[in-house]
């Protein structure tokens, strides 16, 4: 089976430095830069930081911090989800802040009053989209990000939050509000490179992770149109806010700038002896004439969509590498006496080879829909709607009327809905029984 580039972002790392309760590997290795002309403006590009551990500490509480493109509660969705259904023994809570047409300076100046209050231990930043200006990069672009920039992660630091620093995206076209009348997507796209750099320098100087939107973004996107078509908008139809596909690289770089491991389920079956061995999370309840019944409390990330549109979430999270990086789930047969079994886990059925089944084959990639699909789907669903509260609370309450009257009254009045909200997504993760029928074909 043919798979887009890369499949994996990975680089190696020459320097590690513990830093702010963040262990990253700061590297001097540059990226792969795909061989077109297009690429060569960028010069050499410096790789951003590798986590050397995990990044979250158990009981975090993460804020989602950025513009219009967080405020569409995408790829903030899939990170909270991800967290919340995959990795639940971290018990993470979460809350975004996304506010369209924010730029650094903007957040900087309502942060103690919509985040801060809230105590977050760790916290994920995306801007420089709309701090770019939309033109030709000028000093001065760079200037008011950066020190904007440099102020919020002391900012953070100093309420003892951890920080990830997240890059802007790129764009796809040159977007109909952009005023410059000579600047071209290229150069929009440089300005935005300049501004993902200066944020890499300053991570690493203020002691902070950081997560590289923009370089995979623009190589996905470029590698996308040659297998799909140039009609593939990676960045989103009108250049700037991306659909699912593009939103899934978002939140596969800021997944992979926390340091999570991709194991999120692993089960070895010996058919032989009938011994089973499964990891956390999972535990067989009986194997019997080919039937494997098992009850899990971590979820594989459930995605559907074709690989091809860019209004796909499974198809983003394909081209980023996600279920290689961060969706394994994983079955291992050995002791097979065939050459090939057939595996039915839910309403679809998979053929393998002995070999490969005793390699070990990913069920999260390979069944599209599977028993976890309908559990999954509750639990995000109960994410969308906390979310969708939380743009209105700091939008429309905080920094309306209710706010300007009362804030402490506010924040009061509206907790009392969010509370419930952020409850029923608890309640949605439940355990779920499911059955692996593994017969000679």
């Amino acid at each position: 089976m043919k798979m887009p580039f890369p499949i994996k972002i990975r680089r190696a790392a020459m320097a590690v430095s513990v830093v702010c309760g963040l262990s990253l590997a700061w590297s001097q290795a540059f990226e792969k830069k795909p061989d077109d002309p297009a690429f060569e403006r960028y010069g050499k590009v410096p790789a951003a930081p590798i986590p050397a551990s995990l990044v979250l500490k158990k009981g975090d509480r993460l804020a989602i911090c950025g513009d219009s493109i967080t405020e569409q509660r995408m790829y903030s969705r899939v990170i909270e989800t991800y967290l919340t259904a995959c990795r639940p023994e971290l018990d993470v809570t979460v809350r975004q802040y996304g506010w369209s047409g924010e730029r650094a300076p903007g957040f900087l100046a309502r942060m103690t009053n919509d985040c801060l209050r809230f105590k977050p231990t760790v916290a994920t930043t995306c801007y420089g989209m709309n701090d770019h200006e939309y033109r030709v990069f000028e000093e001065s672009i760079g200037t008011k990000y950066r020190e904007s920039a440099r102020q919020i992660l002391q900012a953070f630091r100093t309420a003892g939050t951890r920080v990830i620093w997240g890059s802007p995206g790129c764009v796809g076209l040159k977007p109909s509000w952009s005023k410059a009348k000579d600047a071209t997507v290229d150069d929009l796209n440089e300005n935005l490179f300049r501004l993902r750099n200066a944020g890499l320098e300053l991570a690493h100087a203020e002691k902070a992770g950081f997560a590289d939107v923009f370089w995979p973004m623009l190589t996905l996107s470029h590698h996308a149109r040659k297998d799909y078509g140039t009609h593939y908008a990676l960045a989103g139809q009108d250049g700037v806010h991306p659909d699912w596909a593009g939103q899934a690289v978002m939140a596969t770089a800021f997944l992979r700038s926390m340091g999570l491991a991709g194991e999120l389920g692993r089960i070895d079956l010996d058919l032989s002896t009938g011994r089973t061995e499964t990891s956390q999370g999972h535990a067989v309840k009986n194997f019997d004439q080919g039937i494997l019944r098992m009850r899990s409390t971590r979820y594989p990330f459930c995605a559907t969509g074709p690989r091809d549109k860019d209004h796909s979430l499974r198809g983003g999270l394909l081209l980023a590498g996600f279920f290689e990086d961060l969706n394994r789930f994983v079955l291992r047969v050995r002791g097979a006496k065939e050459e090939s079994y057939r595996v039915t886990w839910g309403p679809e059925t998979r053929t393998y080879k002995a070999s490969e089944l005793e390699a070990g084959v990913n069920l999260a990639l390979d069944f599209e829909v599977n028993p976890f699909s309908e559990a999954f789907g509750r639990v995000d669903s109960a994410v969308a709607a906390k979310q969708e509260y939380e743009t209105r609370q700091i939008k429309q309450l905080f920094h309306g009327p209710e706010g300007r009257a009362d804030m402490e009254a506010t924040v009061e009045f509206t907790e009392r809905i969010r509370t419930p909200l952020a409850h029923r997504i608890r309640k949605a993760m439940a355990p779920v029984e499911h059955t692996l029928l593994i017969h000679p074909k």
